[in-house]
C-alpha cells in the first residue's frame, strides 16, 4: 500500500507546503524580537496582525505569481480551504478558552479586503509593501508608528518573496 504522501498530487503538496509556511510562526517571532521598544503600539496586536498578514500574503502571492498559470485556481482553492479549516479550529479553540465566538476566517477576509482596497486606492505605488505598511500599522492601532509600518512591510516583502522563490523552485510559476 502506498503512503498517502506519495499519492498526493504536486498541486496538493504545494498547497500543503504553502499553508504550512503561512501558519509557521518563526518569522513572526523574529520580527517581534526586532520590533523596537520605542514602537508606540500594543505588541500583542502587532504579533496577531503579523500572522494575519502572513496568511493573506501567501494567498495574495499565489494569485499574483500564478496569474496565467492553469494551476492557479486549484492551488488557491486548496490553500484557502486549508486556511478555512485552520480558522474554524482556531475559532472553536478560542471560544472554549475565552468564552467568546471569534470567526477567524472572517477576520482574515476583512483584512484581505482592507489591504486590497488600499492597493486599489494607490495603483501607482511602485511597491505593494509601501501600501501594505501603513495599512498594517493602522490595523495595529497606530498608523503613524514607523516601526510598526516597517515591520508590516518586512513581513509582506519576506512572505511574497519566499512564495515566489518556492513557486520558481518547483517550476510551478
Amino acid at each position: 500500500m502506498e503512503n498517502s504522501e506519495n499519492t498526493k498530487s504536486e498541486i496538493e503538496r504545494t498547497g500543503e507546503d504553502l499553508f504550512n509556511f503561512a501558519i509557521d510562526r518563526e518569522d513572526v517571532k523574529w520580527l517581534m524580537d526586532r520590533l523596537p521598544l520605542e514602537a508606540n503600539v500594543k505588541r500583542t496586536t502587532v504579533e496577531y496582525e503579523l500572522q494575519i498578514l502572513k496568511i493573506i500574503g501567501v494567498g495574495w502571492s499565489i494569485s499574483y505569481y500564478l496569474t496565467s498559470s492553469p494551476q492557479k485556481n486549484a492551488l488557491l482553492e486548496l490553500y484557502w480551504n486549508a486556511v478555512s479549516e485552520f480558522s474554524r479550529d482556531l475559532s472553536t479553540t478560542m471560544e472554549y478558552m475565552i468564552g467568546q465566538n471569534i470567526d477567524y476566517f472572517q477576520v482574515l477576509r476583512n483584512r484581505l479586503d482592507m489591504y486590497v482596497a488600499a492597493m486599489a486606492l494607490n495603483p501607482d505605488a511602485s511597491e505593494p509593501a509601501a501600501v501594505i505598511g501603513p495599512e498594517f500599522s493602522k490595523a495595529c492601532g497606530n498608523e503613524k508608528d514607523i516601526f510598526t509600518f516597517m515591520t508590516g512591510s518586512k513581513m509582506f516583502i519576506s512572505t511574497t518573496g519566499k512564495v515566489k522563490q518556492y513557486l520558481e523552485a518547483i517550476k510551478l510559476r
